[in-house]
């Protein structure tokens, strides 16, 4: 089927990455199958992730449908524009028909994108993983495809200003090897898996950035494990928690 919405907003985003001369460093792209389905397993620091985590698909010609909150797919923008990419709306209230949806697309030979998280780390940290993509893959017969981004955080986060001038901010991408979800493992043991996988390519991502905050007022992005002044873990679950 020709894709007629996910390859012009690809070419779009490039554009603008170039615009806003954007310094990406992505490695680890060959891990990612040339065919077959796969679950694309990533850490979510950003409302951008989705897009770096599709452009690291790209080299291997693939484009990943992404499970995303179904209140993107109502928006006067965002909305045309996620359903002409084949994206994947959840709404929470009701996740069986999000996970059957994202079944059938596996089972169909596409790449679907996992934040397992759920929602956005205000600590710039790894949070605790649901078990959905696991049981995803399981059921499905596919890979589990781990990867970290780093440095979305500084172009538009929750809880701080967008940044999309020409920044020169680069955005540092690391891939890891397929896990293989076995039916003959417990869920949460390959949950368990992937999350130690995403953790070490997530520092792997943080000790190849070339840049560190300038001054005082700039390191609001660094995890405070990191002597950056982000809340840490504990700090954003007390805040939820009000």
């Amino acid at each position: 089927m020709a894709e007629l919405v996910y390859r012009p907003v690809v070419g779009f985003a490039r554009t603008l990455f170039k615009a806003w001369d954007l310094k990406i460093d992505c490695q680890g792209s060959e891990n990612i199958p040339r065919s077959g389905g796969a679950v694309l397993v990533s850490n979510h620091i950003s409302y951008l992730d989705f897009v770096f985590n599709g452009l690291a698909a790209l080299p291997q010609k693939r484009l990943v449908r992404f499970m995303a909150k179904e209140s993107v797919f109502r928006h006067k923008i965002s909305g045309p524009l996620m359903r002409g990419m084949k994206h994947i709306p959840v709404d929470r209230k009701q996740g069986e028909a999000a996970y059957a949806h994202a079944l059938d697309s596996l089972r169909s030979g596409e790449i679907v994108g996992v934040f397992p998280e759920a929602t956005i780390s205000q600590s710039f940290t790894l949070k605790s993983f649901k078990s959905g993509a696991a049981r995803l893959a399981q059921e499905a017969g596919v890979p589990l495809i781990p990867m970290a981004v780093w440095g979305t955080q500084r172009l538009w986060t929750k809880g701080h200003p967008r940044n999309f001038k020409r920044s020169h901010i680069p955005i540092t991408i690391r891939v890891g090897e397929a896990i293989e979800a076995s039916r003959d493992k417990y869920a949460g043991a390959i949950t368990r898996q992937l999350r130690e996988r995403v953790q070490e390519l997530l520092e792997a991502a943080q000790r190849a950035y070339p840049v560190r905050p300038k001054g005082p007022d700039d390191t609001w992005w660094m995890p405070a494990h990191l002597g950056g002044t982000a809340p840490t873990p504990e700090q954003v679950r007390e805040a939820e928690a009000h």
